[in-house]
């Protein structure tokens, strides 16, 4: 995608479209070209030769308030870094019961991604040894599609969940 791409869809295809759309679909397109540059930049050269930028320049940019938003997941050895210091600190933390209920929650959300609403209201009677290979876990409180209100889902022990759990 080239800058005159970027402004022949800007101010040609979303000319009548509502300003909120034209910086939503601006921001969208910087936050994936962000992304490209910080992690694909020296990949993509290498596979086609050309640099990748992005296509909407800071002058050209719909304005607008909202700043584009890029998160970048942590690496898994960062992951294993954090729960390792973490689990050295269980043994000399001054309350223990509510700092090894916290790093078991985190460390549950992250093997099988379970939101924090579902982990908060699990219960042990939610632990399903017998179902699957690995066991599953049922999660009575889950997110609910637009207004729907709480799904039930059975969520299996991967990624060493069950060991978490034991």
């Amino acid at each position: 995608m080239e800058p005159g791409d970027a402004d022949a869809y800007f101010g040609k295809v979303l000319r009548n479209s509502p300003s909120g759309t034209r910086l939503a679909r601006s921001q969208a397109l910087t936050t994936y070209f962000t992304f490209l540059e910080l992690w694909h930049k020296v990949e993509l050269h290498r596979m086609t030769g050309r640099v990748v930028e992005c296509p909407i320049d800071e002058t050209n940019r719909p304005r607008g308030a909202k700043d584009a938003q890029l998160r970048i997941p942590p690496q898994e050895p960062e992951v294993g870094q954090l729960f390792t210091g973490w689990a050295g600190e269980l043994a000399t933390c001054r309350k223990f019961a509510p700092m090894a209920r916290n790093y078991t929650a985190s460390k549950l959300m992250s093997e099988v991604g379970l939101r924090v609403n579902e982990a908060r209201r699990l219960d042990l009677d939610d632990i399903k040894w017998n179902l699957g290979r690995f066991g599953k876990l049922q999660v009575r409180y889950g997110k609910g599609k637009r207004g729907s209100g709480p799904r039930e889902r059975m969520v299996p022990l991967i990624n060493g969940a069950g060991r978490t759990l034991r």
